[in-house]
C-alpha cells in the first residue's frame, strides 16, 4: 500500500520533475502539479511526466473566477484526467457547482485559507471570522456545491472532519520536526494531520530539496516520513 502521502512537484523544470517521480513512485502514487510547473510546461508537460509511470494527478491550478470562465477552465484540462482539481472555495456556489459540472469524473476540490496564513494576517485582509470558523463556512458551501474534496491546514482538519465523514480531505503545511517552515505558517506533523482526521497530506520541499542529482537522500527522507506513519 502507497503512503497517503500527495508529492508536491514545485519546480519549473520537467526533468527534475520526472527525476522525483522516479526517485518515489514505489511509495508514493499521487503527485502534485501546481501553476510553477503548469504555466511553463501546460497540458504536454503532465503528458510526459505520465510517460514515466503510472500515478494519480493533484492538478492544483486554484480556479477562482466568475462561473463561465472556471467552467471553460475545467473544461480545458478536464482531458488530463485529473483526481482533484483545486478551486478556490471563495469562488462561492455558482462557480464551484460549474466546476463539478465540468468534471464529473474527477473531484473538485476546494481550497480554504491558505497555510501562509496566521490569524492576524488574515484579519488584516479585512475577515472579521476567525480562520477556523471561515473555513468550516467555506467547507460546508463547497460541499454543498458539488466539491467532494477539501484543501485546509492540519489546525481545520479535525473541524472538518466533523462536517463531513466522506469528503477527502487534504492538508500541505506538514512538516517533520527540524524542519525548514518557510512560507508556511500553521503547520503539524503528517501523523498529527493523518491522525486528526485528514485522507492526505501534500508534502514537497521537506522531500524535494534533498534532490541532489541523486535519488539516495530523497528516499531516505520518504523512508523517515513512512516510519513515522507507523
Amino acid at each position: 500500500m502507497k503512503m497517503p502521502i500527495i508529492l508536491a512537484l514545485d519546480t519549473k523544470e520537467i526533468e527534475v520533475a520526472e527525476k522525483w517521480i522516479l526517485a518515489s513512485l514505489d511509495k508514493i502514487d499521487h503527485f502534485k502539479v501546481g501553476l510553477e510547473f503548469y504555466l511553463r510546461h501546460g497540458a504536454a508537460g503532465i503528458d510526459r511526466l505520465r510517460q514515466v509511470g503510472k500515478f494519480d494527478l493533484f492538478l492544483d491550478l486554484k480556479l477562482y473566477d466568475i462561473p463561465n470562465t472556471v467552467k471553460g477552465a475545467v473544461e480545458s484540462v478536464a482531458r488530463l484526467e485529473p483526481k482533484f482539481l483545486t478551486v478556490h472555495a471563495a469562488g462561492g456556489v455558482k462557480m464551484i457547482s460549474e466546476a463539478a459540472k465540468a468534471l464529473p469524473n474527477g473531484s473538485i476540490t476546494a481550497v480554504t485559507v491558505l497555510t501562509s496564513f496566521s490569524e492576524q494576517d488574515f484579519h488584516a485582509m479585512g475577515q472579521a471570522q476567525s480562520i477556523e470558523e471561515t473555513t468550516k463556512s467555506w467547507a460546508n458551501i463547497a460541499l454543498a456545491s458539488g466539491a467532494t474534496s477539501l484543501v485546509c491546514s492540519p489546525f481545520e482538519v479535525g473541524s472538518l472532519r466533523k462536517l463531513s465523514e466522506s469528503a477527502v480531505l487534504i492538508t500541505p503545511g506538514v512538516r517533520l520536526e527540524g524542519d525548514d517552515m518557510a512560507d508556511q505558517v500553521r503547520v503539524m506533523s503528517p501523523k498529527d494531520a493523518l491522525s486528526a482526521g485528514a485522507n492526505f497530506v501534500v508534502v514537497g520541499r521537506s522531500i524535494t530539496k534533498l534532490w541532489d542529482g541523486s535519488d539516495f537522500k530523497m528516499r531516505e527522507k520518504i523512508d523517515l516520513i513512512s516510519n513515522t506513519l507507523v
